[in-house]
């Protein structure tokens, strides 16, 4: 063991516990059992079978009330996995559930046997003629897919909330459909083709145009039974009527019977039976869509009205002025989005009863918005809107940045809501449908039976397509609670379904919660016509048992899953998902949200008990050794809860009383350290790649991993001893040039002036000179003790920087700039909880400006630009996407190269400071899609803005990263 390795129990939970029922059982400690273990690696191979506790654990939750720990998680490459698995699950009376991104709201992603991840190695977009369809394989996320097909003005038809998560898989499975998708742009009529796995292992692409035959070829049963049933339900005029009704408002509850309808062939029964089926007939490992236009011109408005009834009584007439989207959201909805940065703060004044309507209209062009906007404006003259609050101004708006904000606030809905509600309860998210023309009706009586039950619960929705979502928070943990649960549940099934006649379902799909009471609202032909389906299609029950179909009466009292507190910053987490793509240890241990699921099991365990034990072994690496500490899942979560933050803490709590010392002792010396490293990285030149990582390989083993970085090949060489010579007299600007670049120089194969020299010079041809200070040697931004929960190290050098920069800047007079984006970050936003009350005031008065931003806003528009390289493709950094400076990047490079691409799946390199060279296998697995796609084809030049993470860039492409400043120097260079 290395010498300096932390001990786990330093992270164990100090609160006071007693084990919760749910928890899992001490005799599950050891993982997966044999022999389900030993015949799935040697079928799969070891590197896609997880079996620890702590692997089981993180995906035994998702976005739904439920919990289910599943026997084994398996993560298969392609569909011969597939098909091995079910295979196998076959022959050992086994059950399978697949799980992309776990954003289900009911449950269908949990398992109780074998879990099958399918969003690890299923992601991928192709684009077929000309946008017209594209083909996507079912772990790429909706936004992901439609950031591609936005260069072709198109884009998918649902367009569910969750869209910064889920996936095409559980879209198309659920038929989840979304703000604008009503009945007509969801998957069931946006679908071309499938292809698809049934529970036997057949595969059937239904664009082929011999599907058929080998389908009846391979099948012969189950093509018998499909046309069975269709001729059976055909023959049946009262039940095919009833079947039409049904889907005339959004449904997803049960199966698709209009599909035995709309199909003539099993091939085509089969296509449509699988869209809502929730992974209960077969995998979807890939899935062609028919797009629709991309219409840009949008006019949205948010409007306040008194009560809910009124806001839903004027839905019908902005229908008829064919908006596209109108949105409901209640007063709870609404004051609980203040925690939703942007949202104006004096929303949460606003009175209990008042209502709002997101309305949105889009065209193709200007006529088309012009006429819009005159429909709407009408249809607002005759509305008696209120405006409670300030910020409320009741007009449309083209405002892009107005309607994204609009936007935010309601797709928080869950999060938000859910994130406000009381520490330790579980939240219910529920979905219905009513026809339109009832949609204020069903307002009334849900509220009048929420106060029945005594839940005052937040209500938002789809008013156009009269599809309501409400949410309830209880304690899972209290036979009351969960008995007044069960209780409201009854009720309102039956007045959705007796009183209006509405789907139990509207778009989340029938999951876990209501399953016992499909039969109430498809009666009991039907429903057992649905039995029979999953017999006819998956005749022995292994996939997805208890999903959709279940007799019991209480099912959905199951496995509600409690919710114990945890650490402050991450308590309330609903454990959503959204946070999940934009990690970068996503593909490698865990994410943001398994981290938070993952210490809520150990509050759930009595201190000491195996499984805590286990958890705590692997926590270490898994959590918080490979958090890259970046926070961009703050920006991911609609209410900002910043687990890298939470896993700097735990680093902090792991370090002993020396280990501080040592670094606030390295902190109060830094210039001696500075002169130290660069000194070192100039005679790592001399030395040589390999006897470095040679020993530095060695000292990592002897000390401790997350101590000592390892020496990689593409680090460069050393900056220049000294800095540029600058003059204070005329300065419109102090420069900082950060530590990293006082450090480390620019790549090897650059030829002309390091990024300090190209900053002065590109500033003084702006005839904004700059001004470099004589003392910067010896300050940092803190980052590097902040990153790595150094606190009296980062309290030195916080206070140490603000107090140097108040000098330079004269008071605040002057903007420092700073060219690294994290150092921004740092400086501006990071080292605030750390100064004293003295230095926080001085800090206020300092105007931080990232030297993008610097270029971009002063310096660009009074340059000329003389030579333009051909193409670029940028890196925009985690700390630009928290600064807001991506659009700078952009803007400066547009001004250097005539081709500009950001790939679409551009994210954090995990380069982290020196993590990559702590932790390599975080960066190369950050950056692994990115660098798929940068190495697509060949660019003239790859910019960024930050020299560690043109470092980790480097690495992952095999190309020379540099700044995009240092280019704009040549592009303007006399």
């Amino acid at each position: 063991m290395p010498l300096l390795e932390p001990k786990p129990e330093a992270l164990r939970p100090g609160a006071a516990r007693s084990a919760s029922h749910d928890r899992v059982l001490d005799g599950r400690a050891a993982g997966t059992p044999e022999p389900l273990r030993g015949e799935l690696t040697a079928l799969l191979g070891p590197e896609k079978v997880l079996w620890k506790v702590s692997d089981l654990v993180k995906y035994a939750s998702d976005a739904s009330p439920y919990r289910f720990v599943p026997q084994v998680v398996v993560v298969p490459e392609d569909i011969d996995d597939i098909s091995a698995i079910l295979s196998y699950a076959h022959g050992k009376g086994r059950e399978v559930v697949f799980r992309a991104a776990g954003t289900s709201l009911n449950g269908q992603a949990q398992g109780e046997d074998i879990l099958v991840d399918v969003r690890h190695h299923w992601t991928g977009i192709e684009v077929l003629d000309d946008g017209a369809q594209a083909r996507i394989r079912p772990g790429t996320t909706v936004m992901r897919a439609n950031a591609t097909l936005a260069r072709y003005g198109r884009l998918l038809g649902p367009d569910p909330a969750s869209a910064i998560a889920c996936t095409i898989g559980g879209v198309v499975a659920n038929n989840a459909s979304g703000m604008t998708a009503g009945t007509t742009r969801n998957s069931y009529r946006t679908v071309s083709s499938l292809t698809f796995v049934l529970p036997s292992g057949t595969v059937v692409d239904t664009a082929d145009p011999a599907a058929d035959e080998l389908l009846a070829h391979a099948e012969p049963r189950l093509c018998e039974g499909l046309l069975a049933l269709k001729a059976e339900i055909e023959a049946d005029a009262e039940l095919t009527a009833r079947i039409r009704a049904k889907y005339e408002i959004k449904n997803t509850n049960g199966y698709r019977l209009d599909a035995f309808l709309d199909g003539s062939t099993p091939v085509q029964i089969l296509r449509g039976l699988m869209v809502g089926s929730e992974g209960t007939f077969g995998f979807i490992s890939e899935v062609v869509f028919d797009t629709l236009p991309l219409d840009r011109k949008v006019s949205s408005a948010l409007l306040f009205f008194p009560s809910l009834t009124a806001a839903a009584g004027a839905v019908p007439r902005f229908n008829e002025a064919g908006a596209i989207a109108v949105e409901l959201m209640d007063g709870n909805t609404l004051r609980a989005s203040v925690s939703v940065q942007g949202v104006p703060a004096d929303w949460a004044e606003l009175p209990k009863e008042t209502a709002a309507l997101l309305v949105e209209f889009r065209a193709p062009d200007e006529p088309g918005q012009e006429a819009y906007e005159r429909a709407a404006a009408a249809v607002v003259k005759g509305l008696d809107l209120v405006a409670p609050v300030a910020s409320v101004t009741n007009e449309f708006t083209r405002e892009t940045k107005v309607i994204s904000g609009y936007w935010k606030a309601r797709k928080a809905f869950v999060t938000a809501v859910g994130g406000s509600r009381p520490s330790g309860t579980t939240l219910i998210t529920e979905d219905f449908a009513v026809p339109p023309s009832q949609l204020a009706d069903a307002c009334e009586s849900l509220l009048r039976l929420q106060a029945e039950h005594g839940f005052d619960a937040a209500v938002a929705g789809h008013a156009a397509h009269g599809n309501l979502h409400f949410l309830l928070a209880f304690d899972a943990a209290k036979p009351s609670d969960v008995d007044r649960y069960a209780a409201f549940m009854d009720d309102f099934c039956r007045l959705t379904v007796e009183r209006f006649d509405g789907s139990l379902k509207a778009e989340h799909a029938t999951g876990r919660n209501i399953a016992p009471f499909l039969e109430l609202e498809w009666g009991p032909k039907a429903t057992e016509l649905m039995w029979r389906t999953k017999r006819v299609i998956d005749p022995d029950g292994v996939l997805a048992p208890r999903i959709v179909l279940d007799r019991d009466p209480k099912a959905h009292l199951r496995g509600l899953k409690t919710i114990p507190e945890v650490e402050l910053i991450a308590d309330p987490c609903i454990e959503c998902g959204f946070c999940e793509p934009t990690c970068p240890s996503e593909d490698l241990t865990t994410t943001p949200r398994q981290r938070i699921v993952l210490r809520r099991e150990m509050m759930r365990q009595p201190n000491g008990s195996p499984v805590e034990t286990e958890l705590l072994d692997a926590y270490g690496y898994d959590a918080v050794d490979t958090c890259a500490g970046d926070s961009t899942c703050k920006l991911a979560c609609p209410v900002g809860i910043d687990t890298g933050a939470m896993m700097k803490d735990f680093r902090h709590q792991r370090h002993s009383p020396r280990e501080e010392r040592i670094a606030a002792l390295t902190a109060k010396n830094f210039k001696a350290v500075e002169a130290s490293a660069r000194l070192a990285v100039a005679a790592a030149d001399r030395i040589g790649d390999r006897l470095l990582e040679t020993v530095t390989g060695l000292a990592r083993k002897a000390v401790r991993p997350d101590l000592v970085p390892e020496w990689l090949p593409e680090i460069p060489g050393a900056a220049a001893r000294k800095l540029p010579r600058t003059s204070r007299v005329g300065a419109s600007a102090v420069y900082y040039p950060a530590c990293v670049n006082r450090i480390f120089g620019g790549p090897d194969g650059h030829r002309g002036p390091s990024l300090p020299q190209a900053v002065v010079a590109v500033s003084a041809r702006a005839g904004k000179p700059v001004w470099i200070p004589e003392d910067v040697a010896g300050t940092c931004c803190a980052t590097i003790w902040h990153s790595k929960g150094y606190d009296e190290g980062n309290v030195v050098m916080a206070n140490r920087i603000v107090e140097a920069a108040w000098g330079w800047t004269a008071g605040g007079r002057l903007p420092l700039v700073v060219d690294a984006s994290s150092c921004t970050l740092g400086i501006a936003h990071e080292v605030v909880p750390y100064l004293t009350d003295e230095n926080r005031e001085l800090h206020r008065e300092l105007s931080i400006v990232d030297s993008l931003v610097w270029a971009a806003d002063e310096l660009l528009p009074e340059l000329t630009i003389l030579r333009k390289t051909g193409s670029a493709v940028l890196h925009p950094t985690c700390s630009m996407q928290h600064l807001g400076d991506v659009e700078q990047l952009r803007a400066v490079a547009e001004a250097c190269a005539e081709e500009v691409v950001v790939p679409d799946d551009a994210g954090c390199c995990a380069f982290a400071g020196d993590r990559g060279m702590l932790h390599k296998e975080l960066t190369a697995s950050a950056t692994a899609k990115e660098a798929a796609e940068v190495n697509s084809r060949e660019y003239d030049a790859y910019l960024s803005a930050n020299r560690m993470c043109e470092i980790g860039m480097d690495r992952a492409t095999g190309r020379e990263y540099h700044s995009v400043l240092m280019e704009l120097e040549r592009a303007t260079r006399p």
